[in-house]
């Protein structure tokens, strides 16, 4: 235990989760209540639904077996939750899209040039089964390879974006 950089403990949703904390290897390491040892090398999963990012968050071993689950992000000590939004961050690829650069049709799959918080990214998208829409002007679209790309706003793209990607409003 000496390896830890303790946090101290929240309340963790349903009480399973006392604190996340990273040992010296770096590694996800969740101390569970009633539990004398820490899952190590944890992973977090976002379960849905998407439009609440920070809800229902799956905690699961090194095995990929859930550990537990996390009611809220709100649920968590100050340093807890830090570590588990860095992680979010780090490990999950979910840019979020601030502008769309250029649209280009063929065989009908649309490819996505948008320049997002991660950098400029071109996707694929082939349908409306691609696209979730959360809100009436926020939606998820998930590329051909699985990826998630957020659009929090479509009244902040300009005028021809707006326009290409009613359709799948």
């Amino acid at each position: 235990m000496s390896d830890e950089r303790y946090t101290s403990p929240g309340n963790g949703g349903d009480g399973q989760v006392a604190r996340i904390s990273r040992n010296e290897a770096g590694q996800l390491t969740v101390w569970l209540r009633g539990k004398d040892d820490p899952v190590i090398d944890a992973r977090v999963i976002r379960c849905f639904p998407w439009s609440t990012p920070d809800s229902y968050l799956s905690i699961h071993n090194a095995d990929g077996k859930e550990a537990a689950m996390l009611k809220s992000l709100d649920d968590l000590d100050g340093a807890s939750r830090e570590v588990v939004e860095e992680e979010l961050r780090d490990k999950v690829f979910n840019p979020k899209i601030l502008r769309i650069l250029d649209f280009k049709e063929e065989f009908s799959i649309t490819s996505v040039t948008a320049e997002t918080d991660r950098g400029k990214v071109t996707f694929q998208i082939r349908n409306r089964d691609d696209v979730r829409v959360l809100t009436a002007s926020r939606a998820l679209f998930r590329d051909v390879d699985g990826n998630t790309y957020e659009l929090a706003d479509i009244a902040l793209l300009d005028r021809r974006a707006r326009r290409h990607l009613e359709k799948y409003f």
